[in-house]
């Protein structure tokens, strides 16, 4: 990657006391780029932003050199489910989300896209194009998360997510995760994996990429991140990954288990040759 280039990259912040301060947080961490949440990522109430803290975050977001900011939706909602008080919870989850981010002039909305809980692959799939066409999203990108496979979990094939995309309106593009894919029987490190990406759903429709080493090893359909470098795709994977061509440009996000922002930056940065 050129070093003219900015490499667009930072990690999941924390919004503790007010939303705002996660520019702070970010930018001693050295990042270009961030995630946070809008909300209890372990509640389904989706409370207002306090006026004085929107406005706060807004005024940093507009004189920061971080972007993007992407939000995460909450961990509880369950847009395949195939239960109704779960399923309208999800959806209103979504909405509330949304409306959130598009108050704080946030562009991109990352959700994962849950589990059919065994009534088939059809049904889940079925269910979250729904709820994604009942939410009304329009100022939002919602960008579909790939998973690594394990349970009855959706979205982990891209033939998947293809489907799931055809199914829905111009407001949806996608979050890949390299633990994720990797866990799912995607090997990273191999150049066959942008082919399949472009031609499963389209390089273009990628907005982003949560860059997460994995614990566990190819097609092992186990969601558990790593360090960079740390895990089974290791350092040599996450070179060969970064330099892809139409990898370069695209904004990193790390989810990693226990970072060393600065250091870990730093290697993605060695790694992508953007020092």
């Amino acid at each position: 990657m050129g070093a003219d280039r900015v490499l667009r990259i930072g990690y999941h912040v924390s919004v503790a006391k007010s939303i705002d301060l996660a520019f702070d947080r970010a930018k001693e961490m050295g990042c270009t780029a961030m995630q946070l949440f809008v909300s209890n990522p372990r509640g389904w109430e989706v409370k207002g932003i306090p006026e004085q803290d929107a406005v706060a975050f807004v005024s940093k977001y507009r004189e920061s050199d971080i972007d993007p900011v992407v939000a995460h939706m909450p961990y509880l909602p369950n847009l395949a489910s195939a239960a109704e008080l779960t399923y309208g919870k999800s959806m209103d989850s979504l909405r509330r989300t949304a409306e959130s981010c598009s108050e704080l002039g946030i562009k991109y909305l990352v959700t994962h896209l849950g589990s059919h809980l065994g009534k088939g692959r059809e049904i889940g799939v079925k269910n979250v194009a729904e709820a994604i066409n009942q939410a009304g999203l329009s100022k939002v990108k919602l960008l579909l998360e790939n998973t690594a496979g394990h349970s009855n979990a959706i979205g982990s094939r891209l033939d998947e997510l293809a489907e799931i995309y055809d199914k829905t309106s111009g407001t949806v593009g996608f979050c890949l995760d390299t633990c994720h894919l990797y866990a799912a029987g995607y090997d990273v490190a191999k150049g066959e994996v942008i082919d399949e990406i472009d031609e499963g759903i389209g390089f273009k429709n990628v907005h982003l990429f949560h860059l997460n080493d994995s614990k566990f090893g190819l097609g092992s359909h186990k969601d558990r991140h790593e360090n960079i470098g740390k895990g089974f795709i290791g350092e040599d994977g996450f070179r060969k990954f970064l330099n892809f061509g139409k990898v370069r440009g695209k904004p990193l996000i790390m989810e990693t288990p226990d970072p060393d922002p600065i250091a870990e930056i730093a290697l993605v940065r060695r790694l992508a040759g953007n020092e």
